[in-house]
Parts: C-alpha cells; sequence; structure tokens
C-alpha cells in the first residue's frame, strides 16, 4: 500500500473505530480488587472479537498468574520482514466520584469532537488505534504481527511481567509499540523517551486501643490522625522539595512544558504556586515525587468528636528512570519511620514496586517511526519524558534488548487519564493510528531493512 492510500484506509475506518472505542469504553473494566469481575472478562471477550475483525489468524486470551487473561494475537512475517509487537491493556481505573464527572464515566459521550469516559483514552484508545491502524491492511500486513492487550495493567501490571519473563518466544519481535502514552499538546507529535518508575504501600498508625471522647481525653490521648498528617507532610520542605535523604532531584535534556501550559493543564488554581525546585521538565520526568493518594480517617459527615486511635494512608512515590525503586522505598519507609512522634506504632504493607525506563538514541525502527509521524501530523516529532509508570516497558527492555521500543499515543496531556471527565480527542486518535499505520510499512521499506 501507498501512504495515500495507508491515510485514506485510516480516514474511512474512523466510524467504525469511534463507535468500537464507544462500546469498548462502556464497559466498566475496573480490574481492582472490590470492583465487579464480570465486566473485565467482558472486556477481554471484546477485544478478542476486534483482533479477529483485522484479520490476525492467530487470537486468543492467555491465562497470565494472578490477574485477568491478557489477549494475544499473531500473524507471521513476510520473507525477510522485521516482527512488531503491538501492546496496550483493556482495564481502566475506577471512575471515582459520579458527581465529579459532567457526563456518565461509563457513557462515552461525543463533545465537540472528543469522547468522554473512563478510559476512552487510558487506555482504550491505544487499543483501538491499533485495531485501526491493522485494519488499513485487510489482513495483508508488510511486517510480522503481535499483539498483547494486558487485563490488569492499572492495579497489578508486575504480574504481566511475571508472564514475560516465563514467555520469551511468545513475544520476542524487532520493534515494539506501546500505545499508553500521548502527545504534550493535540497535533504536537512526540515520542516518550523515559518513563519514571513507581514504589507504594499503605502505612499504618497506632496510638490507642479505641477511639475515646475529645472532651475527656483530648490535649493528652495521642492522636493517631495527628500524628499521620506530621510524618506525611514532613515528607516535603515549605518549597515542595523532597526531605527524604538520597532522593536528589534529577535532570531532563530535553524541553519541557512551559509554567503557563502546566498550569492550564493541571488546573491549578489562580494564585496557587506550583512545588518543589528546578524546570519542569526537571520535576516531572527525572525527579522523584511523594504523593499521598489515599486516607482511611473518619469523613467529614460521619465525624464524631473523638481522638483517633488509628489512620492509615496510601503513599506512591515516582521514581526517575536510573533510580531503583525498592531503595526508594526503604529509604521513605525508614525516613518515616524516624519522624513518627509520640512513640506512634508504625506499620507498613501492600507494597508495589515498577522500574522506569530511558530509550536509546534510537535505530532504524525510531528513524521508521519520525517518518510515519512527520507525514501523519505534519512535523517532527521531538522527545519527551512521562511522569508515569508503565513497569512492563523495562521487563521487555531486559527481556529483549536488541528490540527498539516505542511509546506514543493519544493521551495527550490534557486527557484527565485516571482523572474525572477523561477524553480522547478522536482527531487525535485518527492521526495516531495513521501514525503506526504508516510506520508498519515504513518499517518494512527495503531503506529500512539496511537492504
Amino acid at each position: 500500500m501507498t501512504p495515500d492510500q495507508i491515510e485514506s484506509a485510516v480516514a474511512a475506518a474512523m466510524p467504525q473505530a469511534v463507535e468500537e472505542l464507544r462500546r469498548l469504553a462502556a464497559i466498566p473494566s475496573v480490574a481492582f480488587p472490590g470492583h465487579p469481575e464480570e465486566p473485565v472478562f467482558a472486556a477481554a471477550a471484546m477485544t478478542e472479537e476486534l483482533l479477529r475483525s483485522v484479520g490476525l489468524p492467530r487470537v486468543q486470551q492467555v491465562a497470565v498468574e494472578g490477574s485477568f487473561p491478557a489477549v494475544y494475537g499473531e500473524a507471521p512475517a513476510p520473507p525477510g520482514a522485521p516482527t512488531v509487537l503491538l501492546y496496550a491493556h483493556y482495564d481502566v481505573q475506577p471512575a471515582g466520584d459520579p458527581a465529579a464527572w459532567r457526563t456518565p464515566p461509563f457513557e462515552p459521550t461525543l463533545i465537540d469532537g472528543r469522547l468522554y469516559g473512563r478510559g476512552c483514552a487510558d487506555d482504550k484508545s491505544g487499543l483501538i488505534s491499533h485495531i485501526t491502524a491493522l485494519r488499513a491492511f485487510q489482513g495483508r500486513f508488510p511486517v510480522g504481527i503481535k499483539v498483547i492487550i494486558e487485563g490488569q495493567e492499572e492495579y497489578a501490571g508486575e504480574r504481566l511481567e511475571a508472564f514475560v519473563e516465563r514467555n520469551p518466544d511468545l513475544l520476542r519481535a524487532d520493534a515494539i509499540v506501546v500505545a499508553d502514552t500521548g502527545n504534550p499538546r493535540v497535533g504536537d507529535p512526540a515520542v516518550t523517551t523515559s518513563l519514571r518508575g513507581m514504589a507504594a504501600f499503605t502505612i499504618e498508625v497506632r496510638t490507642l486501643r479505641e477511639a475515646v471522647h475529645s472532651g475527656s481525653f483530648g490535649g493528652a490521648a495521642p492522636d493517631a490522625l495527628a500524628a499521620l498528617m506530621r510524618m506525611l507532610t514532613s515528607l516535603h520542605d515549605d518549597n515542595g522539595d523532597i526531605r527524604v535523604p538520597g532522593l536528589p532531584r534529577g535532570n531532563f535534556l530535553g524541553q519541557g512544558p512551559s509554567e503557563e501550559e502546566f498550569r492550564k493543564t493541571a488546573g491549578v488554581l489562580d494564585g496557587v504556586s506550583l512545588v518543589g525546585s528546578g524546570s519542569l521538565a526537571d520535576r516531572l520526568w527525572s525527579s522523584y515525587a511523594i504523593t499521598v493518594t489515599g486516607l482511611d480517617v473518619p469523613t467529614v459527615s460521619g465525624a464524631v468528636n473523638a481522638v483517633q486511635p488509628a489512620a492509615r494512608a496510601r503513599v506512591t512515590v515516582r521514581v526517575p528512570p536510573a533510580g531503583d525503586p525498592k531503595t526508594t522505598v526503604n529509604a521513605v519507609v525508614e525516613f518515616l519511620r524516624q519522624v513518627a512522634p509520640w512513640g506512634a506504632q508504625v506499620a507498613f504493607g501492600d507494597f508495589t514496586v515498577g522500574s522506569g525506563y530511558q530509550a536509546d538514541s534510537g535505530g532504524k525502527a525510531r528513524a521508521a517511526l519520525n517518518r510515519a509521524m512527520e507525514r501523519a501530523f505534519g512535523r517532527p516529532p521531538r522527545d519527551v519524558g512521562a511522569g508515569g509508570s508503565i513497569p512492563l516497558v523495562n521487563t521487555l527492555l531486559k527481556q529483549f534488548p536488541a528490540a527498539e521500543i516505542l511509546l506514543f499515543g493519544a493521551e495527550d496531556e490534557d486527557a484527565a487519564i485516571h482523572a474525572p471527565n477523561e477524553r480522547v480527542d478522536l482527531e487525535e486518535l485518527r492521526r495516531v493510528a495513521t501514525t503506526e499505520a504508516l510506520f508498519l510499512r515504513e518499517l518494512s521499506l527495503p531503506s529500512a531493512l539496511g537492504i
């Protein structure tokens, strides 16, 4: 197929792609404990259906120990052609408070060219971009194709990592496309070349056998909630920089967003300062970040006049690409132990760790992607980092060191992933699908093969 034919085929497939994304995003495939499992299996079944629809001769669900099934598809490579592995995930984050959404989170709603709903961007747009790119070739793929779509990335991605390590031949490829990132802005093409790693844990503080009356005992009885708050606020100084020893600020060599762009995208309120030191690229992509992501404490509506005996928090640490998540989490835990006031009893558990990623300078696959992205977007891509984590990427790098790993997708910085009112820009989705289809063609050409 010529580039013109590929562009036309993707454009013609977009109405079907949008309808498929609507159907897929309407499935509340939250693979977190405590959520119904049936929708997750339904999303796996639809993913299998979609992969079959594009002409892959081998498609099946594969069991992942301790997790929901992944969906695998494969088409053999033409003689002399490379093989490309395509990755995405079909599970989604919980919707959170429905009242914070302008539209129902699992009723995908089209507004001004953007489809709103949980998972429309992260990462069901990645799955649909793969499907739409493959559909353009009508079953006659210019390279070998392998597809792996994960079912529990948002909660337990490390379980697919173990699957990859146990099944290397199944996923072995010359190039790997991870469609779980995006551009800084809609229409601003970029390739993500670094990812921060991640560590998370739960901390519990206990000070009393049970709650006691705040009038009779307050002022002398140690409040577990107050102790926990003191510990958590001690993690940062007044400027917002991390105080934990051994977690220095990093440096990102590329260009990051301007403060104006970042404030707008993050929704920072007027008069509220940003936190931390260094450039925004340093802070977002190459430095440590510690965030309290949850608290188990009495709600305001259910508050009673009592001194609290126990309090819990979930703490997430983002780790620079070169950092070690296990060493990092140990440093944070030890710091919290040291700052615990009043002899409070402190326990830690539910640990999760995942490594970061730093890309090499690029090879034939990256050059092919650059050409494809420049045609699809009208300008060449630039390198950016991502503050989020995709632990599987580092596992793929270790397992297949000769493969080039390419991260791009339709999740632009304003897509509100993991937040209320998540959305994907449908024109961005078309450009990303076009990029991927053009990339598969470019990689099959004699110049890319060194012929």
